[in-house]
């Protein structure tokens, strides 16, 4: 095997940080979990982690967007396929019922926001973060929407804002009591496509 370069093993380093503790703020929350402990889970110096990252916020927001990235190109991957409508929201249903409320996921994001109140590098950089997923549940919903040939009532962005509102506050009632059914999102997608076609169609009657 070919000795890694200078800049690879950098690049290997910080992913394993990165990798490391977001295993760790899942499992145990972003404050119980010290840098030194994710050096030492991930099999590297202190030193190492401080090289890579000036402070515990900055490797927090950057495991937020490795989740971020993750979450989506799940949802990505099951809208690929080339069938319908009705399929691609049954496995969106599957999805959302093992994630919307997952308590690691949900209590990290709750925790970090919580951290970056008093901090308004910290808040400019997550409110960045926000818009790159927001813009990310919006290519989503217009793919839903292009599958059954229909034009969205509202612009793509505010419907992905009220989509996220809506798992957002679904996530965290059932990171709570689990018995709360995650179909509630899936049935809030299916009603906002289908009320098209075009802008305000709701408002003016217009069904599909």
């Amino acid at each position: 095997m070919a000795r890694l370069t200078r800049s690879e093993s950098q690049a290997r380093t910080r992913a394993d940080l990165i990798a490391t503790a977001r295993d760790l703020f899942l499992a145990d929350g972003y404050a119980s979990t010290s840098l030194e402990r994710v050096a030492e889970e991930a099999g590297y110096s202190k030193g190492a982690v401080y090289s890579n990252f000036r402070t515990k916020k900055e490797l927090g927001l950057e495991v937020l967007e490795l989740i971020h990235a993750t979450k989506f190109q799940e949802v990505t991957d099951l809208l690929a396929a080339d069938d319908s409508f009705d399929a691609q929201l049954e496995r969106f249903q599957e999805w959302a019922e093992r994630t919307v409320g997952d308590v690691g996921w949900t209590m990290l994001e709750f925790e970090f926001a919580t951290v970056s109140r008093d901090d308004p590098v910290l808040q400019a950089a997550l409110v960045s973060s926000l818009a790159v997923v927001r813009g990310a549940v919006a290519a989503q919903v217009q793919t839903l929407a292009d599958t059954i040939g229909v034009d969205l009532p509202v612009p793509a962005e505010d419907a992905a804002t009220g989509i996220l509102s809506m798992g957002i506050g679904l996530g965290m009632q059932r990171a709570i009591d689990p018995s709360i059914p995650a179909r509630l999102i899936t049935d809030a997608v299916r009603l906002l496509i289908t009320l098209g076609t075009g802008p305000l169609a709701a408002k003016s009657g217009v069904t599909p």
